[in-house]
């Protein structure tokens, strides 16, 4: 599987293949055009609670990874579609956090490896 990670930042390219916003809310001060993203799926983004307890420091990396694993459970079947897309090409999980290794990205590609 080829799952890799971008933040929103950072320019698209080619080599990026079936780009996939992981966010629930659009990143600040970026345009559709500029972000070039193939699906948005807020949907499989924490929960606003999650989140914020998070950005919040209530919850620690760990707390956070294991809730939001939580979260995504409920959404295995839908997520196979990414899983098939990694298989077959290159998905680039796209996200805006400032934290590159403790984001909701980060948990969303280790748990979409698993699946596989």
């Amino acid at each position: 599987m080829s799952i890799v990670l971008k933040r929103a930042y950072e320019p698209a390219s080619p080599e990026d293949g079936h780009r996939v916003l992981v966010d629930r809310i659009w990143p600040r001060g970026l345009s559709k055009d500029e972000m070039k993203i193939d699906e948005w799926l807020k949907e499989f983004a924490p929960s606003d609670q999650l989140r914020k307890a998070f950005h919040k420091d209530e919850l620690s990396w760990g707390q956070f990874r294991n809730a939001y694993l939580a979260e995504l459970k409920n959404h295995r079947d839908e997520l196979r579609g990414l899983e098939r897309i990694a298989k077959e090409g290159r998905l680039t999980l796209v996200f805006s956090a400032h934290d590159e290794e403790h984001n909701n990205a980060v948990v969303l590609k280790d748990y979409l490896n698993s699946l596989g």
